[in-house]
């Protein structure tokens, strides 16, 4: 058997992997990718990203079909056709997965079905049903292995009645009763899909507050908007264990040192993802874990082994696409010899309900814990009439400046199209930009934008429509 050469070999296919290989490959490098899946795309193409906002697009229609349309004076009574909404979605994820397919064969990038192994830090090995298929020596290796839904310890998981993210985009009917254990991003994604279309949703969270880690006044206004739409929440409770009985599935938890029980025909397990590592045999060549089971890096993505690198989930920070995919392409430019680089402190989230939350920079919380002096600048979008125009008034722009400077340090956004307008200010983060350099930028009228420039007026103490 030869040993196909490479200067790159990329060890995983998701949106970190794939862009890596996709820039090496342009910058003149040879390229394989190896991915362990039947399609390439990783997690977030095939049963992450994607897939679930077809379903909360789909699901907030339906929604919208049947609550609100009446304001507007369409008058419809809406039905549920399951599967064709499924199939919609199964259908939007395989024309991506194909379409990155022909990304890689347009650049150039050897693909490799089967699951990656190191043989030697240099050598990487195709394992396809226990054996070996093929060994690929590189100059360099990235490892961009994803990361899987954690388990709680308690709780197991038979795919059916209890479950994890994945089984959660595809469940063959609507629960009536649906339990979500973890009130973060994921858990409140799918837990608003499934009560738009009809689902009883109770949400269990360990924390006191929905989207642990956000900013406070955001969680609070999302924490209101989730219970307009239906969502019941049990905070600060621990979950102790879930037993599939004859009807259903009964959750225990605790509540303030009490033992609780609730009956559910349905357990969804969202309390978060973790590096993935299974089968790449990276002790063997001294790639060690830290106590999280991510991959240790430097600032320029490069582990203890030399020649070995690690990008995306699998390392440290937000385990977000479009951070890996930062990460992917500043590792291939290294490579190539340029300047690769990632601005962390401009990195932003969102967040798929309704409405939506979106952030970038530091929280209040952060500021104020590491004795910050900073200025802050709100508005709503109730004062909006592109948003009143939408029915979408639910939600404001908080915008967080330094008290001296005036350059914007953290804004965070829930309301309507914020994962768009995020963008605005993840690049005014980006140039280092003020608020007041954001408050003299003409915005269009009547657009939700407006709203942005009315929170940067108001850090200046002289906004206009409030």
């Amino acid at each position: 058997m030869t040993n196909p050469t490479y200067d790159v070999v990329v060890i995983g296919s998701g949106p970190g992997g794939y862009v890596c290989a996709i820039r090496a490959a342009q910058l003149g490098l040879s390229v394989a990718c190896i991915e362990k899946d039947a399609t390439l795309g990783g997690t977030c193409l095939n049963v992450g990203c994607i897939p679930s906002k077809a379903l909360l697009e789909s699901s907030e229609l339906f929604h919208r079909a049947g609550k609100e349309f009446k304001k507007h004076g369409i008058l419809v009574e809406p039905s549920l056709d399951l599967p064709t909404m499924l199939a919609r979605k199964d259908k939007i994820v395989s024309q991506l997965t194909r379409g990155v397919a022909g990304l890689f064969e347009k650049n150039g990038v050897t693909t490799y079905t089967g699951l990656g192994r190191f043989k030697s830090a240099r050598e990487v090995e195709v394992v396809v049903d226990g054996q070996v298929a093929a060994t690929l020596s590189a100059g360099a290796v990235v490892v961009a292995t994803g990361s899987s839904v954690a388990e709680l310890r308690g709780v197991t998981m038979d795919g059916e009645r209890i479950f994890g993210s994945t089984e959660a985009l595809s469940l063959p009917e609507v629960p009536e009763h649906l339990v979500v254990i973890g009130a973060g991003v994921i858990g409140l994604e799918m837990g608003s899909v499934w009560a738009r279309l009809g689902s009883r949703v109770t949400v269990l969270e360990y924390m006191p507050v929905v989207f642990p880690g956000a900013d406070a006044d955001i969680s609070k206004q999302a924490q209101r908007s989730f219970r307009k739409l239906g969502l019941k929440f049990k905070l600060g409770v621990a979950v102790q264990g879930a037993t599939v009985t004859d009807s259903g599935v009964t959750v225990t938890y605790t509540e303030k040192g009490a033992e609780q029980t609730i009956d559910c025909d349905r357990v969804l397990v969202a309390v978060g993802r973790t590096a993935h590592t299974e089968g790449l045999n990276g002790a063997a060549i001294g790639l060690e874990g830290d106590n999280r089971g991510r991959l240790e890096i430097d600032d320029h993505f490069r582990t203890a082994v030399g020649g070995v690198y690690a990008i995306g989930d699998v390392v440290r920070g937000p385990m977000l696409a479009h951070k890996a995919e930062e990460e992917g392409v500043a590792v291939a430019e290294i490579l190539a010899g340029r300047a690769g680089h990632v601005n962390y402190d401009a990195i932003p989230s969102v967040i798929y309900t309704h409405p939506e939350v979106a952030s970038v920079g530091k929280t209040e919380e952060q500021l104020k814990e590491a004795g910050v002096e900073y200025a802050v600048g709100r508005f709503p979008f109730m004062a909006n009439g592109r948003a009143k125009a939408m029915e979408g008034t639910d939600g404001f722009v908080k915008l967080l400046s330094d008290a001296k400077t005036d350059k914007l340090l953290g804004a965070h956004v829930i309301g309507p199209m914020a994962g768009e307008l995020i963008g605005e200010l993840t690049l005014a983060m980006e140039f280092g930009a003020s608020t007041e350099d954001i408050a003299r930028t003409c915005h269009a009228h009547p657009t939700l934008s407006e709203v942005i420039k009315e929170a940067a007026l108001d850090a200046n103490g002289r906004v206009i429509h409030i």
